[in-house]
C-alpha cells in the first residue's frame, strides 16, 4: 500500500504533550510542512515566548530560541538582522504577542522588519492559569473574568489582524483556523504565502491562527472545536487582511 501521509521531516518523531482538542499540534504541522516545502529547515531559526507556545523546540527539527515573555519579535528582529539570510519565524500565543508583548510586535511590524509571525490565538492565558487575555471574548469566563468579560471593566477583544494590516510596514496579514478540513487546507496555503512573503524578501508576513484551548476553555474538544465557528470566527472574521506584492517595504 502506498503511503500518502507522513510526518513531515521538519518535525521530530515524538509525541506531542499538548492537551487533547488543543490546536497548537494541527498548526505545528502546517509549519513543519511549510518548512519541508521550501527546503528550509538548515536555515530556518524559529523563536517562541514563554506559554504553551515555547515547547515549538522540543517538535521542530530547527534551531529555536526561546525569548523573554512577549519579546520574541524583538529577539526574532535582532536575528534577522544578525543572519539575514536565514529563514526567521516566531510562534506566540495571545497572552504573549497581545499582551506582554504588544509594544514589540507593533514597532517590530512597523519597521517591516523580514520576519514572519505564527500568532496562535486561543481567547485565554493558556499555560499560565486561565487569565483574561487581550483576545478574551465578550462574557467569555476565565480565572480572572469569573462572571464573564464585561467591556466596561475589561475593553474589547483586540484583533490583532486587522492591527497588524494598518500599519505601514506589514507585507502580508491574514486570519485563518483549523476547525474543520475546509479551513484548515486554506491556512495551509494562506500560511505559504506568508513563508513566501520573507523567502522572496518581501517585509514583515503574520498570519493568526484562532484555536481551541478545551481545559481552560473547560469544554469537551468537540465542542471546543465548535465554539471557533460559532462563536470566534464571527468576531474574529477570517481572510486576507492586506497583501502587498510590491518587493520591499
Amino acid at each position: 500500500m502506498k503511503q500518502i501521509f507522513k510526518r513531515p521531516k521538519a518535525l521530530v518523531d515524538v509525541p506531542f504533550h499538548f492537551c487533547p482538542g488543543c490546536h497548537h499540534g494541527i498548526i505545528h504541522r502546517l509549519v513543519a510542512e511549510c518548512i519541508d516545502r521550501y527546503k528550509l529547515r538548515g536555515s530556518t531559526i524559529g523563536v517562541a515566548s514563554v506559554g504553551c507556545s515555547v515547547f515549538l523546540y522540543d517538535y521542530m527539527d530547527v534551531d529555536v530560541l526561546e525569548a523573554p515573555h512577549g519579546r520574541a519579535a524583538a529577539v526574532a528582529t535582532g536575528v534577522k538582522r544578525a543572519c539575514p539570510s536565514n529563514f526567521v519565524f516566531t510562534y506566540q500565543g495571545d497572552g504573549d504577542l497581545a499582551a506582554i508583548g504588544t509594544a514589540e510586535i507593533v514597532h517590530a511590524a512597523n519597521r517591516g522588519e523580514h520576519i514572519t509571525v505564527v500568532f496562535v490565538n486561543n481567547t485565554v492565558f493558556g499555560m499560565t492559569g486561565g487569565q483574561m487575555a487581550p483576545t478574551t471574548m465578550e462574557g467569555q469566563e476565565t480565572t480572572t473574568t469569573p462572571f464573564g468579560r464585561e467591556p466596561g471593566t475589561n475593553g474589547y477583544p483586540i484583533k490583532m489582524a486587522e492591527v497588524m494590516a494598518e500599519l505601514t510596514g506589514t507585507t502580508f496579514v491574514a486570519r485563518v483556523a483549523v476547525d474543520n478540513p475546509k479551513n484548515l487546507m486554506r491556512a495551509k496555503k494562506v500560511l505559504r504565502r506568508a513563508f513566501e512573503t520573507q523567502i522572496k524578501g518581501k517585509g514583515f508576513s503574520f498570519v493568526e491562527f484562532l484555536s481551541a484551548c478545551p481545559t481552560n476553555w473547560k469544554m469537551s474538544p468537540e465542542r471546543a472545536t465548535r465554539r471557533i465557528g460559532e462563536e470566534m470566527v464571527p468576531y474574529f472574521p477570517l481572510g486576507i487582511f492586506k497583501e502587498d506584492n510590491a518587493s520591499g517595504v
